[in-house]
């Protein structure tokens, strides 16, 4: 009997252990076969909806990853982003973030860098001031989706009909007696559009090269904020008088998007804004002036230095995602050459994300369809992030200052402004106010006493 219960009872065992590794072996299958859900932070504008139209194919590709987006307004979008990863929480996987964040979050140790990707990626392809603007120390980290300058679109119907002519190279005076001549708001038809939303990479992104324009900059070599120096003062007084005479009502609630609709639905004589804008003007569905649209550089005032901007759109890996070998190939794969190609197979190739690659100006397809194409590279190109104002400056960056405290400052700016052009306060009193803040900041942050 014993001896019988023995042979049970090692039956039993093994039979159990059996079990066991079939349990275990089923669900490391199971484990394996679960996709990966990547958190994507996405802003709401055009060329990121196409990307979330087009990722299935990815999924297709690569059923192993799931994609999740969560897509906000640039201003929360960038409020949001900074809390999370300032925070460490790991809420997302991939950031969609700007060449401000970049540098500065790569310099924390915030980020992930972009290293092995794969070799048809062609790092080399990359535009040079995009390339380097999202490196650090020799490393990628962020990949450019689409980068932009700044230009001025323009009616060439309603310039014809009036008589008018862009110069080629025009002053902000200029455009000021153009828009002028322009407005006509019984026709719906205003002199001129330009970005009144407050956020610094809002409103505060034309008023800055516009600052820079008449010879102004954010902080002297002592990193002094000059919000109050004449040259801020002249050009915030000359906005604030431009948009208030020949901009559309309610001109303070106007970002890019919406200056894109009322551009593209005919209804600003002019626009000065991101170079994005070109291919949605001549080639987007929902334009009603693609046959009528020209276009001049953005406006100089007493110097042409830091007169156009340099943004870049760019997607980063948190150092706090659990799956960053997955968002690093979903990064590769939106901003590769193949997923260039697969946007102009689908919507046409005026409307791919520009300004990341050498090799699409270089296409005869792009060329062919986009009329701005070489006019753009170079306003790219000779955007200097470096050396982006006439008098000497401690910070990298045109319409913006590579440190931290500048999202704080640019914001309660760009605030202030807002409330100048609504009629709230005076262009003076705005920027004394911002200038006071500024100080207190600057101080806080141990860069002056």
């Amino acid at each position: 009997m014993h001896s019988i219960a023995r042979c049970i009872t090692r039956s039993s065992v093994r039979l159990s252990a059996t079990a066991a590794v079939i349990s275990v072996l089923f669900l490391s299958t199971a484990a394996q076969a679960a996709p990966v859900t990547l958190n994507i932070a996405s802003i709401n504008n055009p060329d990121m909806i196409e990307l979330q139209k087009l990722a299935p194919q990815f999924e297709k590709a690569n059923p192993d990853i799931k994609l999740r987006w969560v897509t906000m307004e640039e201003n929360v979008l960038r409020q949001r982003l900074t809390t999370d990863i300032a925070t460490n929480s790991g809420q997302f996987d991939l950031m969609t973030i700007g060449a401000y964040e970049a540098p500065i979050w790569a310099k924390k140790g915030w980020l992930a860098p972009m290293t092995g990707l794969p070799a048809d990626y062609d790092e080399a392809d990359l535009i040079k001031p995009v390339r380097e603007g999202l490196t650090v120390d020799g490393k990628l980290y962020a990949l450019p989706f689409y980068a932009e300058s700044s230009m001025t679109y323009y009616r060439k119907d309603l310039f014809e009909q009036k008589k008018l002519t862009m110069p080629e190279r025009p002053t902000w005076d200029e455009v000021a007696k153009l828009a002028a001549q322009l407005h006509d708001p019984a026709k719906g038809i205003y002199g001129i559009c330009l970005r009144g939303r407050a956020g610094w990479g809002e409103n505060m992104a034309i008023i800055t090269t516009m600052a820079n324009a008449w010879g102004g900059r954010w902080f002297d070599e002592k990193w002094q904020p000059q919000l109050s120096s004449p040259e801020w003062k002249k050009s915030v007084a000359f906005y604030v008088d431009l948009m208030r005479k020949y901009g559309p009502p309610g001109a303070s609630s106007n970002g890019f998007n919406e200056n894109l609709v009322l551009f593209s639905s005919g209804k600003c004589g002019m626009w000065v804004d991101a170079t994005v804008a070109a291919g949605m003007l001549y080639h987007g569905k929902d334009s009603k002036v693609s046959d009528k649209t020209a276009f001049a550089p953005a406006p100089v005032a007493a110097t042409d230095k830091g007169s156009h901007w340099l943004w870049i759109w760019s997607l980063a890996v948190p150092k706090s995602s659990k799956s960053q070998d997955a968002a690093r190939k979903f990064a590769a794969w939106a901003t590769s050459k193949e997923y260039i190609n697969l946007v102009a197979k689908d919507s046409g190739w005026a409307l791919v994300p520009p300004g990341t690659r050498t090799s699409t100006y270089a296409s005869a397809e792009y060329k062919k369809v986009s009329p701005f194409s070489d006019f753009v590279l170079d306003a790219i190109q000779t955007a200097d992030a470096n050396n982006p104002t006439v008098k000497p400056v401690p910070y990298t960056g045109v319409q913006f200052a590579t440190i931290p405290e500048f999202q704080s400052i640019g914001t309660v700016t760009g605030q202030a402004i807002a409330g100048a052009l609504a009629g709230k306060t005076t262009s003076d009193a705005a920027l004394d106010a911002a200038q006071a803040q500024a100080v207190r900041m600057m101080r806080q942050g141990r860069y002056i006493k």
